[in-house]
């Protein structure tokens, strides 16, 4: 558990913690070298013997590289190890300041390079800490020089007056600078969290979309993405799935779903969107060019409006309102990161739609637009399956267009597949929610009736006879049909499908245009046929 926390904090700097110890360990590598440098200069005014001052920044610089090594070794504790390090600098510089010349020593100015370099790397309050613990240090070194525990160095203090009011303006020097520093990085700072917590929640989203094939979870994957990121108050997603004209998608917020749709006037800024597949920010929407829009968002105010673009064109438009007040603008990197939101879920929808294209066509028969054999198939297999676990019964209509062959020979081909088209519509409109039309083949089709005695199937089937007579007149058609029910007249889809073909052919052999029940229920040797 240790381990993960760690790697989680440290996953949440802007700095990465070996990046801070690496630098941190130049930087003293090059105080200790500015040290020897000012020794030299110095020379006879150290108030620390020169062996004296070699042991303490060997020492210095030892401790500084065994934290560095016990960090590398156990990849723990880093921020501890980083922090105990700023104080130990602390330490080191003060005492070298001391040892060098005192407040007119010039490594004071490696104090303030110090403070800028952990502000930095570090953070704002880092930075803010260690100005407080330079200048405590400071004051404990005045104390003790005032105390004769350390040899006093008031000469020294030249244009800087006493050594008090030194101790004084070198506070003041690095509360001022650490606050400058700590500023200017705190806005640095803040922005790259928000780009961070941007591309992180644009990550978010991407996974989420992968995970989602069908349009409608696609489109409120991706405006639950935005909404929760960028705090819109109300959004709404329009799609073209064929191209042609928008539907509204999804929406979120306090939208007037129930809209209806409105075609956009000539300034429409949806319609503009589309066709430029540019941005958009619209302080106010005019009903006029966009009733719709003004209808799901009444009082809309402050909109962004960017396209959907995928594959060279725009497949959808979203719209967006934000919640600043009155008057201000919405920032250049919030439209910017929705562009992106919106770029990856244009190519989740377009590969969502493509999907269910793929598996309509592979569902439904290319001619007629109902189930073909295959969904037939396994719509019969999965009905036959509940029906059994429930007890329940389970009807089939076999149907098949009366005199087919000859509509085709006088009429030709084409109008034979008007009227296989006509026949289907037909079926899918007449049947009930819960059937499945098909086409079973050539000209005959099956119509799966769920939960439905032999009665009702009779009833059904009948219904949908005469609905196919009425249908038209060029040229009119009639069709024969067979009932079968499960498990009355069969135990399984094969035998079901049987009964109902036996059924069927009975019903043209009497003379067609009529409905015909199997008789496998009255006739039980048929059953294990």
């Amino acid at each position: 558990m240790s381990q993960t926390t760690t790697t989680t904090k440290g996953a949440g700097e802007l700095v990465p913690i070996a990046d801070r110890m690496r630098y941190m360990q130049v930087f003293r590598l090059s105080l200790a070298l500015a040290v020897g440098i000012v020794a030299v200069i110095v020379g006879d005014r150290l108030e620390a013997a020169p062996l004296v001052l070699v042991t303490v920044t060997t020492a210095y610089l030892g401790l500084s590289g065994l934290s560095h090594l016990a960090w590398r070794v156990s990849r723990r504790g880093g921020l501890a190890l980083f922090g105990a390090m700023l104080m130990l600098d602390g330490v080191y510089l003060a005492w070298t300041s001391y040892a060098t010349g005192g407040v007119a020593s010039p490594l004071r100015f490696v104090i303030v390079l110090h403070l800028v370099t952990v502000a930095l790397l570090a953070s704002y309050r880092t930075g803010m800490k260690l100005a407080m613990w330079h200048s405590l240090l400071l004051l404990v070194l005045y104390y003790a020089q005032e105390a004769q525990l350390l040899a006093p160095v008031d000469e020294r203090a030249g244009a800087i007056g006493s050594p008090f009011v030194a101790l004084i303006a070198y506070t003041l020097i690095f509360c001022v600078v650490a606050i400058a520093t700590s500023s200017f990085s705190a806005v640095n700072e803040r922005e790259l969290r928000r780009r961070r917590v941007d591309l992180e929640a644009l990550a978010a989203l991407a996974t989420r979309l992968e995970g989602v094939e069908d349009s409608a979870t696609v489109s409120e994957t991706l405006l639950d993405g935005i909404v929760d990121a960028f705090d819109f108050e109300r959004a709404v997603l329009f799609g073209a799935p064929t191209d042609e004209e928008l539907v509204l998608l999804t929406h979120s917020g306090n939208v007037n779903a129930g809209a209806a749709p409105v075609e956009p006037g000539s300034q429409s800024v949806l319609g503009t969107v589309l066709e430029t597949r540019r941005r958009l920010l619209v302080t106010s929407i005019d009903a006029a060019d966009d009733r719709w829009l003004a209808d799901l968002l009444p009082g809309a105010r402050q909109l962004v409006v960017i396209p959907l673009n995928a594959e060279g064109h725009a497949i959808g438009v979203l719209v967006a309102e934000h919640s600043l007040r009155a008057g201000s603008r919405i920032e250049h990197r919030v439209v910017t990161m929705v562009e992106r939101f919106a770029s990856h879920g244009a190519l989740a929808l377009r590969n969502a739609w493509l999907l269910e294209q793929v598996r309509s066509m592979a569902s439904t028969d290319g001619l007629t637009g109902i189930a073909n054999r295959l969904t037939f198939n396994e719509t019969l297999t999965r009905e036959l399956e509940r029906a059994a676990r429930g007890s329940e019964d389970m009807s089939l209509v076999l149907m098949d267009i009366d005199h087919f062959k000859k509509l085709n020979d006088t009429y030709g081909h084409q109008t034979g597949d008007d009227v296989l088209r006509r026949v289907a519509a037909t079926l899918k409109e007449t049947a009930r929610v819960y059937d499945t039309p098909a086409r079973y083949g050539g000209e005959e089709f099956g119509i799966i009736l769920p939960r439905t005695s032999p009665d009702e199937a009779m009833l059904v089937a009948d219904r949908l006879r005469e609905a196919i007579a009425a249908s038209g007149d060029d040229p009119a058609v009639t069709v024969s049909a067979g009932v079968a029910t499960f498990p009355l007249d069969a135990a399984d889809g094969e035998a079901l499908v049987g009964a109902a073909d036996e059924a069927l052919y009975a019903s043209k052999h009497n003379g067609r245009n009529r409905v015909t029940r199997s008789d496998r229920a009255q006739n039980p040797a048929n059953l294990t046929a």
